[in-house]
């Protein structure tokens, strides 16, 4: 409901000032959507389960960088800017309807948290503590910063660079999601015979070879728009396996707190990657290296915490199989 009270408040600011605190609520009451629909499905599912139902999520997830743009791009060729939030608050106030009318309250009474926010960071803090949990929520983060240069820099690669219209630079983005998505799928498929910290060691080392071999060809030979595209894509699409595993992984492993986990693994990825973003500017756009230097950095330390998440919780690279 607060994302689509923001939304509205976005819809009918008269200043960009009005707009800009009303985009830092909406984001905010997104975040904590997110946050919460991860701790509901640990609280649903046991940890056979958990792989299967965050593949889905996972693939879901993938289809907006899809449907995002061009359903804004249509509906701004017809209407305003405003009508993009009014649409947004629509989604708001549907979601929440949904989740009152098919979405039970998952946590047990006796399991709530009392005393408000110091409580809860209490939670956090405790759950930050546990070397188990924060190997994957370390390996969110630099996965986080690895995405968040990705999209940073993916527009200035292939528009600027490359000189492709909008339209195939959309194309380009389009189909680097479907391989997210597919890899998404994909998870939860192999789930069923590797364990998830295994899958994420795996992924993640997939998804650093995408990021360094674009590296390393633009440093020595320099890369065409084709092998730059191709190399992304492998990234991307490692990607579809990584995060699943490394939220499968984590919220397992944080059943005592759920939400407190999901904060965590969300405040990291967020974070991180945020801090990420600029140093793809910093260190110039005129070639696709930068971009490629700081995803092959993040993934590289998003690697190591990863196999660092396989051996930090029992035999090294299992899971519990049940609640």
């Amino acid at each position: 409901m607060l994302f689509a009270a923001f939304s509205t408040v976005c819809a009918l600011a008269p200043t960009v000032e009005v707009l800009n605190t009303a985009r830092v609520g909406q984001g905010i009451a997104g975040a904590a959507g997110i946050v919460v629909s991860r701790a509901v499905v640990a609280d649903l599912f046991d940890d056979r389960e958990l792989p299967s139902v965050f593949s889905r999520l996972g693939a879901i997830t993938a289809t907006a960088p899809v449907l995002a743009p061009l359903a804004g791009g249509a509906l701004l060729l017809a209407v305003s800017w405003r009508y993009v939030f009014a649409v947004l608050a629509l989604m708001g106030l549907l979601l929440s309807l949904g989740v009152w009318r098919w979405i039970p309250e998952s946590h047990p009474p006796h399991r709530r948290l009392t005393g408000g926010m110091a409580a809860s960071l209490r939670a956090i803090g405790e759950v930050a503590a546990q070397r188990a949990i924060r190997t994957p929520v370390l390996a969110l983060a630099c996965g986080g910063a690895a995405v968040f240069a990705y999209i940073a820099g993916t527009t200035f690669v292939f528009q600027d660079i490359y000189r492709l219209s909008p339209v195939l630079s959309s194309l380009v983005y389009g189909v680097n999601a479907v391989g997210n998505m597919a890899g998404s799928l994909t998870y939860g498929h192999l789930a069923k015979r590797r364990a998830p910290a295994a899958l994420l060691v795996i992924s993640g080392a997939l998804a650093t070879t995408g990021a360094a071999a674009l590296l390393l060809i633009q440093a020595t030979a320099g890369s065409t728009m084709l092998l730059t595209w191709l190399c992304l894509l492998i990234t991307i699409s490692a990607f579809g396996i990584f995060f699943p595993a490394v939220i499968t992984v984590a919220q397992s492993r944080g059943r005592t707190a759920p939400g407190a986990t999901s904060a965590l693994l969300g405040g990291g990825q967020f974070l991180i990657g945020a801090a990420a973003s600029p140093l793809v500017g910093l260190f110039g756009t005129q070639s696709p290296a930068p971009m490629a230097a700081v995803m092959t950095t993040c993934l590289a330390l998003g690697t190591l915490a990863a196999v660092a998440t396989k051996c930090a919780h029992g035999p090294c690279g299992s899971l519990p199989q049940g609640r």
